[in-house]
C-alpha cells in the first residue's frame, strides 16, 4: 500500500505526501494537483503507521469538494476518514453533545437568512428591496465570519447601509432568531467554539475523536473558522494546510488570505511544500496567468507540464448583444469541429450577464446547463428519479441501464429532444437527461440495479452526472472546475473589475477572480468585451485594466472596432447602426425576447396564425428528416418574427435574429416560399370557398 500510495506523484506532490508529521503547509498553484497531494499524503501516512484514518478530519470548503476527497481515499483503500466540510463538522459535533449539555432538542437550523433579516430590517425602519437584501445579508455574514459584535463594526468597510443602521438590524436578527428557536450556520461555529473553550470534557473528547487534520482551500478560511480549528488542534500540531492566495476571492464573505500566508510565523517549525507543476493549463495560459498575478504577495509563477498551445485570444464587440452571438457562433464552431459541448465554459461576473447569452445559445439550439448554488442530487426532480429509478430496480427491471432508465424517466417528462422552453422546463429535462446520459456511459452489462448503486456513490460523493452541454457560470461558481475551451465574457472596467470595487483590496479580489477564471481553461481560452451594453448605445467602456497586465493586443484603450487576437492579428467588427426599434412604436427594443420578435411585448401583434402553422409544419418534417430537435432549426421566437414581420427577401430574413448566413443559405429560399404563400390572396381564396367572406376580412386584398 505504502509504494501505491506514492506511486504516480511528482516529486512536489512526493514531497507532500510524505510530510506525514507536525505541522504541514501546501502553497498550491491552480492545475497543480493540491487534492492529489494531500489524499495521498493521507493514504501514505496511514499505510506507514504515522495517522490513524478514523482519527483522521479533512476539511474543505464545499459538499462536493468533501465528497471528490472521499472518493480519492476510497480508491486508495483508505477507509474511515472524516471528510466534510467545516460547518458540517462543526454542526455534527454540536448535535451530538447537545442532547447530553442541555437536555433539550437540538435547534432548527435555518436554511436561509433572508426572510428574518428582511424582517429585521423592517422592524428597524428600514425597507429593502430584493438586491439590498442580498447586500444586507452579506453584510451580516462578513461581521459573523470576522466575529464583529455590532459595536465594533469597521468604518473602512462598504457597507450596504449605514454602519448604525447594519448594527441595528444585527441585533434585530440576533432577537428574531431567539423568538422563532432557530440558529444559523455561523451560529454552529460560534456555538462550538464556545462550548469547547468552557468546557474542557466536551473539548477532550473531540480531540481524542481527531488526531490529525487536513484544511483544504486555507486561503479561503474565515477568523470564526480559524477560531474552531485551534481549538480542535488544542496544545498539538497535526494539521496540514493547502491552499492558494491567488485564488483569494471569498473576502466578501470573511475569508482572509492571512492565516495561509502565516502560517510559518503561527508555526514556526513547519513544512513548507510548493506545487507549481501545472498539468491542466497550457504554455501560453500559464503565461497569461502568472502575468497576472506577477508581483502580488504570496503569489506563486506556475511551471507549465504542456508548454505547447494556442494563444489566448482577446475580442471586443460592438455591444452585449453582438458579443453574446459572436462567443454563441464560436462555440458552434467548435462543437462543429468535435469539441463535446460539456468540455465547453462561458463564464461571466454577474449573474445577468447570462441573459443574451442564453438568448444567443438557444436561437443557434445549443444546449447549455447553468452552474448554480443547489446540489445536483438535492434537486426534487432528480429525488423523484433516482426513487423510480430503484423501484423499478426492485421490481426486477430487466436490460441495458440506458434503455431502462429512458423507459423510467420518461413519465417524469423526459424526450430525446429537449423543451424549446427556458427556465424551470428546461432546468428539469436538464437534470433527467444527465442520468440518462450517466447511464448510457456505463457498461453494456450494467442494469438499473448497478445504476442505482453508480448515483449513490456519486450522491455520497456529490459527484453529479455532467449533461452534453454548454456550462453557464459566474466566475465565482467555476472556482474548483475545468474544462477544455473557456470563454470569459465581459472583460471590461466596470464589470471586471465591478464598478464598486474601489478599495486596492477590492481591486486585488477582481483580479484574483479573474485569475480563477483563466485558469479554468485546459487549452483554448477567449476573453471579449463590449464597448456598450445595448445595440447602438455610447461606446463608452474600456477594457479592463487586467487585460493591460495579461498583454493581450488590443488592451490598450478602446480597440476601435477592431476584434484582437493572441496572434496579434485583427480583423473589423461589425458595426451596429442604432439600437434595435419596434417596428410599431419605434422604441428602442431592451430585452432579446423583444429584440427577437421586433416589437415591444405591450404593442399588438400583427402575426399570420396560418403562416406560423405552416412554417411549424415545415420545421417538424426538417427536424425529422435532419434527425435533430425541432428548435435547432429554429425556435419558436424565430418562426414567430417570420410570421410577423412576413419578410419578403433576404435581407429582411437576415434582420431577424436567429437567422444568420448559414440558415439562410439553408432555409431561405423555403422561408421565402412559405410567406409568399401566406400572402397571396389567390391562394387564400382557393383554399376558402367563401370569397364573401375573406373580402369582408380584408376590403383590399391586394
Amino acid at each position: 500500500m505504502e509504494m501505491d500510495a506514492l506511486a504516480g506523484l511528482d516529486e512536489e506532490q512526493r514531497a507532500v505526501a510524505e510530510a506525514v508529521s507536525g505541522p504541514v503547509v501546501v502553497l498550491a498553484g491552480a492545475g497543480t494537483g493540491k487534492t492529489r497531494a494531500i489524499t495521498h499524503r493521507i493514504a501514505h501516512a496511514a499505510a506507514i503507521g504515522a495517522h490513524e484514518p478514523r482519527r483522521t478530519l479533512a476539511v474543505t470548503f464545499t459538499n462536493r469538494a468533501a465528497g471528490e476527497m472521499r472518493a480519492r481515499l476510497a480508491a486508495l483503500g483508505v477507509e474511515g476518514v472524516s471528510a466534510r466540510t467545516f460547518h458540517a463538522s462543526a454542526l455534527r459535533q454540536l448535535r451530538y453533545f447537545w442532547p447530553r449539555l442541555t437536555g433539550s432538542a437540538f435547534p432548527a437550523l435555518l436554511p436561509s437568512k433572508a426572510r428574518l433579516v428582511a424582517e429585521a430590517a423592517r422592524a428597524c425602519g428600514i425597507s429593502v428591496d430584493s438586491a439590498q437584501l442580498r447586500d444586507l445579508v452579506t453584510d451580516l455574514e462578513w461581521a459573523k465570519a470576522r466575529e464583529l459584535g455590532p459595536d465594533s463594526l469597521p468604518v473602512e468597510r462598504q457597507w450596504s447601509l449605514d454602519r448604525p443602521q447594519i448594527a441595528a438590524v444585527i441585533d434585530a436578527y440576533d432577537e428574531a432568531k431567539t423568538s422563532a428557536g432557530v440558529i444559523d450556520f455561523e451560529d454552529v461555529l460560534a456555538m462550538l467554539a464556545e462550548l469547547l473553550e468552557t468546557r474542557p470534557d466536551v473539548a477532550d473528547e473531540i480531540r481524542t475523536q481527531y488526531r490529525w487534520f487536513t484544511v483544504d482551500e486555507y486561503q479561503d478560511v474565515s477568523p470564526l473558522q480559524h477560531r474552531v480549528l485551534r481549538l480542535w488542534l488544542g496544545e498539538r500540531d497535526d494539521v496540514c494546510v493547502v491552499g492558494d492566495v491567488s485564488q483569494t476571492i471569498y473576502s466578501f464573505a470573511g475569508a482572509s488570505a492571512s492565516y495561509l500566508l502565516d502560517f510559518n510565523r503561527e508555526f514556526s517549525h513547519a513544512t513548507s511544500v510548493r506545487l507549481v507543476n501545472c498539468y491542466r493549463c497550457s504554455g501560453p495560459i500559464v503565461s497569461h496567468a502568472n502575468a497576472l498575478v506577477a508581483g502580488r504577495p504570496g503569489a506563486l509563477s506556475l511551471r507549465a507540464v504542456k508548454s505547447a498551445g494556442v494563444e489566448p485570444e482577446l475580442n471586443s464587440h460592438a455591444d452585449d448583444v453582438a458579443e453574446a452571438e459572436a462567443v454563441a457562433d464560436a462555440v458552434r464552431a467548435k462543437i462543429a469541429k468535435g469539441t463535446s459541448a460539456q468540455h465547453i465554459a462561458v463564464l461571466y461576473r454577474v449573474n445577468a450577464q447570462s441573459a443574451e447569452l442564453e438568448r444567443a445559445f438557444a436561437e443557434r439550439g445549443i444546449p447549455l446547463t447553468m452552474r448554480g448554488s443547489e446540489r445536483f442530487f438535492d434537486r426534487g426532480e432528480v429525488r423523484e428519479a433516482v426513487t423510480r429509478l430503484r423501484g423499478a430496480a426492485r421490481g426486477g427491471s430487466e436490460g441495458p441501464a440506458g434503455e431502462q432508465s429512458r423507459a423510467v424517466l420518461s413519465a417524469m417528462g423526459w424526450s430525446a429532444a429537449p423543451p424549446e422552453s427556458a427556465g424551470a422546463v428546461r432546468e428539469r429535462w436538464e437534470s433527467l437527461d444527465a442520468l440518462v446520459t450517466l447511464a448510457d456511459e456505463m457498461t453494456s452489462e450494467a442494469d438499473l440495479t448497478a445504476l442505482v448503486a453508480e448515483l449513490d456513490r456519486r450522491a455520497s460523493a456529490q459527484h453529479a452526472p455532467a449533461s452534453n452541454a454548454v456550462t453557464l457560470a459566474s466566475l465565482h461558481a467555476a472556482k474548483g472546475l475545468e474544462w477544455e475551451c473557456v470563454f470569459i465574457v465581459g472583460c471590461s472596467e466596470g464589470l471586471l473589475p465591478l464598478s464598486h470595487a474601489k478599495t486596492d483590496e477590492e481591486l486585488e479580489e477582481e483580479r484574483r477572480l479573474l485569475y480563477v477564471g483563466v485558469t479554468r481553461a485546459k487549452g483554448f481560452l477567449s476573453m471579449t468585451w463590449a464597448r456598450s451594453r445595448q445595440p447602438g448605445g455610447r461606446e463608452s467602456r474600456e477594457p479592463s485594466r487586467f487585460l493591460v497586465d495579461l498583454k493581450m493586443p488590443g488592451a490598450q484603450g478602446k480597440a476601435e472596432g477592431f476584434i484582437a487576437r493572441g496572434s496579434g492579428s485583427l480583423t473589423k467588427d461589425r458595426k451596429r447602426t442604432g439600437p434595435a426599434r419596434c417596428r410599431i412604436c419605434r422604441k428602442a427594443l431592451v430585452t432579446p425576447p423583444e429584440r427577437t420578435l421586433g416589437r415591444c411585448r405591450t404593442c399588438p401583434s400583427s402575426i399570420d396564425a396560418d403562416l406560423l402553422d405552416a412554417l411549424k409544419a415545415w420545421r417538424k418534417g426538417e427536424a425529422t428528416e435532419r434527425d435533430v430537435p425541432a428548435y435547432v432549426v429554429f425556435t419558436d421566437a424565430t418562426l414567430t418574427a417570420i410570421a410577423e414581420q412576413k419578410p419578403t427577401d433576404e435581407p429582411g430574413l437576415l434582420a431577424i435574429p436567429g437567422i444568420g448566413p448559414a440558415k439562410l443559405e439553408a432555409f431561405g429560399s423555403v422561408l421565402l416560399r412559405l410567406v409568399g404563400e401566406a400572402g397571396d390572396p389567390a391562394l387564400d381564396l382557393a383554399s376558402d370557398g367563401n370569397v364573401g367572406l375573406k373580402l369582408a376580412q380584408d376590403p383590399n386584398p391586394a
